[in-house]
């Protein structure tokens, strides 16, 4: 009762919004910088703003900034343009190390200190040089099983600098393998899902159990590469091949046989790899603490939505296959409906669950 007592008083006064200045989801991609403002109302949490500023091909590269002014320049326009002081960020997935470990004891500390003394195992750099954080996962026996995340702590360092130059103070830095499970499941959700980011360049893959990741990688190829086989196969221009490619996506048609044979042939490269990775993840059962096999799969990113791709590869993964909704911790449908077009909104699933990390665990 207390608590729902404090939240309505906390809403009817709030202060002026020059006094409550939210927390930013802010996500730095090779493609650009994607930026997320959330507000809370009686009815659940609302999208208040979010913006996209586009990076030059080779700002960013291999995840990793190499045109540090102009990543600082936009970091500080966005700031600008919506107020934002304070920010939750994120780490590239490549940059980092997810590992398991079975430790001994009963509390954070115990765990953290047994972590600590085997680090060099789980994290292939000096211990000294590493920054780590872990999540229990399963207790087994009288310790617990762990999922942990490490990073050089360079890389940790030049991305708090870029922020601290542009103005903008980090409440939050986080692995992107944690912020985009929020914002797709449902809190307390414990099934074992595979996530699979498509975005311009690069496919993410990614089983989280409970909400927690279990195994992240990344492929060298995305919706991009299908665009390019459209531009191939009718001599278009990279817009129009676009537009093709959303019109016609993977579904059978009249004197469509030539357009899918080349579509084929690049997404099922995607496809063969993801295959690859889920099977050897579905027959490790009781091999891996806490391992329980993947249910389904939930497609997100930028080229998530072309036509026919969750029943491509629901036949191959023999799991059902769904697009993703990254307003599934929002207020209802029936209350609010989302500014952000759907196939839009599946670009920022890792900016929208770095901005509800201040309101869902």
């Amino acid at each position: 009762m207390f608590d729902t007592l404090s939240r309505i008083a906390k809403l009817e006064f709030a202060p002026p919004d020059y006094l409550s200045l939210p927390t930013a989801g802010i996500d730095v991609s090779a493609s650009g910088i994607k930026v997320v403002t959330l507000k809370e109302t009686l009815g659940g949490l609302q999208l208040a703003n979010y913006a996209e500023e586009r990076l030059a091909p080779g700002i960013v590269q291999n995840s990793e900034v190499t045109d540090r002014a102009s990543v600082v320049k936009t970091l500080r326009d966005v700031a600008r343009k919506f107020k934002i002081q304070f920010a939750n960020i994120t780490l590239p997935e490549t940059r980092g190390y997810l590992f398991e470990a079975t430790v001994p004891g009963r509390t954070p500390k115990e765990w953290r200190i047994a972590v600590e003394e085997h680090l060099d195992e789980y994290v292939p750099l000096p211990a000294q040089d590493v920054a780590y954080d872990i999540v229990p996962l399963k207790e087994q026996g009288d310790g617990m099983h762990v999922v942990g995340i490490g990073y050089a702590r360079r890389v940790i360092d030049a991305t708090l600098e870029n922020f601290a130059d542009a103005g903008i103070t980090v409440r939050a830095i986080e692995s992107e393998v944690f912020a985009l499970p929020r914002a797709l499941l449902a809190h307390g959700d414990t099934d074992t899902v595979l996530i699979i980011d498509i975005g311009k360049t690069t496919t993410k893959l990614l089983i989280v159990s409970a909400r927690i990741p279990r195994f992240a990688t990344t492929l060298e190829v995305g919706g991009h590469a299908l665009t390019l086989a459209v531009q191939k196969h009718f001599g278009v221009t990279e817009e129009e091949a676009k537009r093709v490619k959303a019109e016609k996506g993977l579904i059978v048609g009249e004197e469509n046989e030539e357009y899918l044979t080349a579509m084929l042939s690049t997404v099922s490269v995607i496809r063969d790899e993801i295959v690859r990775r889920l099977d050897y993840w579905q027959t490790r059962g009781g091999a891996v603490a806490a391992h329980a096999p993947v249910t389904r799969a939930i497609l997100v990113g930028g080229n998530a939505t072309l036509r026919g791709l969750p029943e491509y590869l629901g036949a191959a993964f023999k799991i059902p296959v769904e697009l993703g909704d990254v307003f599934r911790n929002f207020a209802s449908r029936s209350d609010w409906l989302p500014p952000l077009d759907y196939t839009e909104s599946l670009a920022y699933g890792t900016a929208i669950g770095l901005g509800l990390r201040e309101y869902v665990p």
